[in-house]
């Protein structure tokens, strides 16, 4: 049984990170590599921490990880040095622990037991997930699986991303023949062009990229489904297609000023550092020496902010029309283990910038060529009405990080005729079949913007409607149904 004391022995230790003066002048992980020694003894004392508590809500995929992950379970064989039959636990639940041990916001950890007083008391879930995977892959533990027999079946899948990875890798390891079909020039979707390089490195999307291509998946990469092959060339060719285009359309602001040059969607800015990191040369929206504004205070604003320190930005100020959250959980308003409402702050934050928060952009001001040169401000309530009076501050680069208004239109949806819903995402039934037989969908385009652990869970559980769908019968695992509610099992 796991120490019933180690929690009450050993305090939380949070991963060491590099020194910020290092970091901001490169691309690589924030997060700071320690002689394995020293990596595993601190693995093992923030393992020992978690007590096995009778009711575990850190994988309950009501509430903590949507995939069910088995965590005290690989815990406790990290605490007893079996990080090998760790591994295969932690993989028993999730195709891609690296990179969730990177990039997930670890509900499991507001869910935890040791959160129910203090979320900073929770076990370190997330960093103890990272470095099974890291040691899994580096002791040899991470082999290619390819399936014993083959059906005979074929599946494509439309986009790289977390989801249809996980789909594609579930399918076929199943036995059906599938293939990934990818818009942009390498494989990932926003896990190579949406997530930074200092929060993930994309070698470890080669990397599990070449482990299923030994299992046997193809991957064609510059391939826009709906133009380039027809939807209809592709639904004739395959007994099957999944859709997980993800959920790129970006949400707009619509004040005075939106036309002028120098303000863009946030995620044609990270694309664009993402291109350049890759070394496709440099990136048309650049932050070197601009008084840059952040207009969002979730994720993939603070992605931008990270960003805009490493390019070099005069100034960085990200702005959020919510008050600012309070630093302690409120019982009465996100009561354990609902993951709490309270003040976050990245690695990004720590690197400057300004946070300011109640505010709302009322109009863009630009000098006589057109170009954005300030923000004009007001102080809002919740409700965004305004309450204060106007202020001025410097920008000569705004970045909308406000939300994505589900999957961008196109002829792949078109052609299919997929029925939508009031989100803008795809709509699907109980087995993740979209109005159009024989095609599935998942993750962001079905769910909307989200996290990458929804995204997994979600491709696992299509993969399992879509070998129901051409076997008759599945022995897929399947965490959660559309409707976020956790299934039976098989």
């Amino acid at each position: 049984m796991a120490d019933p004391r180690g929690f009450l022995r050993l305090p939380r230790v949070e991963p060491p990170q590099r020194p910020v003066a290092d970091r901001v002048g490169d691309w690589d992980e924030v997060r700071r590599a320690l002689p394995p020694p020293e990596r595993n003894r601190l693995i093992r004392d923030q393992a020992t921490r978690c007590m096995d508590c009778g009711l575990p809500f850190c994988h309950s995929t009501a509430v903590g990880c949507p995939l069910g992950n088995l965590i005290p379970e690989w815990n406790d064989l990290v605490r007893r040095d079996l990080w090998a039959l760790a591994s295969d636990r932690l993989h028993a639940t999730n195709n891609f622990p690296e990179f969730t041990g990177r990039i997930c916001p670890a509900p499991c950890e507001s869910a935890c037991v040791l959160a129910l007083d203090d979320p900073a008391a929770a076990v370190t879930i997330e960093q103890i997930e990272q470095a099974v995977a890291d040691r899994a892959f580096a002791d040899g533990n991470v082999r290619p699986r390819p399936p014993a027999t083959r059906t005979g079946r074929s599946v494509a899948v439309v986009g790289s991303g977390p989801a249809g990875l996980a789909a594609a890798q579930q399918l076929t390891r199943t036995g059906h023949a599938v293939t990934v079909f990818e818009r942009d020039d390498r494989l990932g979707g926003l896990l190579r062009y949406g997530i930074p390089a200092f929060k993930m490195d994309k070698a470890l999307i080669d990397r599990r990229t070449d482990q299923m291509r030994s299992e046997g998946t193809e991957f064609r990469t510059s391939c826009d489904v709906g133009t380039a092959p027809a939807a209809a060339q592709l639904r004739a060719a395959f007994d099957a297609v999944i859709v997980a285009v993800g959920a790129r359309q970006a949400r707009e602001i619509d004040v005075p000023g939106r036309d002028l040059t120098g303000i863009h969607p946030a995620m044609d800015y990270l694309v664009g550092a993402n291109h350049e990191c890759e070394g496709d040369g440099p990136a048309r929206i650049r932050a070197q020496g601009k008084h840059v504004v952040i207009i969002g205070g979730g994720d993939t604003g603070t992605d931008c902010l990270g960003t805009a320190h490493r390019q070099g930005a005069t100034s960085v100020t990200q702005l959020d029309y919510r008050p600012r959250p309070p630093d302690r959980r409120d019982d009465d308003k996100t009561p354990w283990p609902v993951r709490p409402w309270v003040l976050r702050t990245s690695p990004a934050h720590a690197e400057g910038g300004l946070r300011r928060f109640h505010v709302a952009v009322q109009r863009f001001v630009g000098d006589t060529v057109g170009e954005v040169t300030a923000l004009v401000l007001a102080e809002v309530d919740p409700h965004r009405v305004r309450v204060g009076p106007e202020f001025e501050i410097p920008c000569e680069l705004a970045l909308l990080a406000i939300g994505f208004d589900g999957v961008a239109p196109g002829p792949l949806l078109d052609d299919y005729r997929l029925a939508r819903t009031p989100r803008g995402t795809v709509d699907c039934d109980h087995r993740w079949q979209t109005s159009t037989p024989g095609v599935f969908v998942c993750g962001d385009a079905h769910r909307g913007a989200s996290l990458v652990v929804w995204a997994i869970a979600e491709g696992r559980a299509a993969a399992r409607g879509v070998d129901e769908y051409l076997m008759g019968i599945s022995r897929l695992p399947a965490p959660v149904g559309p409707d976020s509610r956790p299934l039976a099992p098989p």
